[in-house]
């Protein structure tokens, strides 16, 4: 996903320059499913992943907030006034700017810029998601643990992850993502080590991951 263009308008600065700012170390919850939303949240630097839980305790990453992002399901809390419906936790170290609800009604009531950033944000993160619900749905499981690797591992060759992780990420059981990492073993095409995974073979694994949907 692309950062939100910037906001060039006296209001839209002057939201932003009133923002609250806040700092949270990795491993941090955001917000839980049944919280209220008092806030827009734009992040700065770090990363948040979005997930939801079943009743049998699976998990799924609908997606990750980055910098210069904001999170769509904040966006909808603050416009039907709901309850969070997924779970919010970073990842890594994140800085935030925190704008108010009102502050947040005032900057699309008022200020071109500010609704165009939100829009912006909130249009291409539902791209991202309607992506993931064809996925899930069509793709191959094989493919798409290829194409999360390949994601996980830019500019790296190991990826430090668990193999419960990866089936969060993609909607899947542990057990699966487990037969089908030892098979990219067996093929050459990776090394799994106790919490990560080196990648041996990236030419194989492209070319598996733009295996098209079924």
């Amino acid at each position: 996903m692309k950062p939100v263009a910037p906001i060039r308008d006296e209001t839209g600065k002057s939201i932003l320059q009133h923002a609250g700012h806040i700092t949270l170390p990795p491993d941090t919850t955001v917000f839980r499913q049944g919280d209220s939303c008092q806030n827009y949240i734009l992040l700065q630097q770090g990363s948040i992943k979005v997930f939801t839980r079943a009743e049998n305790g699976r998990e799924i990453v609908l997606y990750r907030v980055g910098g210069g992002e904001s999170c769509t399901l904040t966006t909808t809390c603050l416009f039907t006034n709901n309850k969070y419906p997924a779970e919010g936790v970073t990842e890594t170290e994140i800085r935030a700017l925190v704008i108010s609800r009102d502050d947040f009604n005032k900057g699309l009531e008022q200020s071109a810029d500010f609704r165009r950033m939100v829009f912006d944000s909130y249009s291409q993160r539902l791209t991202d998601i309607i992506t993931l619900v064809e996925e899930i749905s069509f793709g191959r499981i094989d493919a798409r643990l290829a194409k999360t690797l390949l994601q996980h591992a830019i500019g790296e060759m190991t990826i430090h992850t668990t193999h419960q992780d990866l089936a969060a990420e993609l909607g899947s059981a542990r057990e699966v993502i487990s037969r089908q990492l030892k098979e990219f073993e067996r093929r050459g095409w990776v090394t799994l080590q106790r919490g990560s995974i080196e990648l041996t073979n990236t030419r194989e694994l492209e070319n598996l991951a733009r295996t098209p949907l079924v």
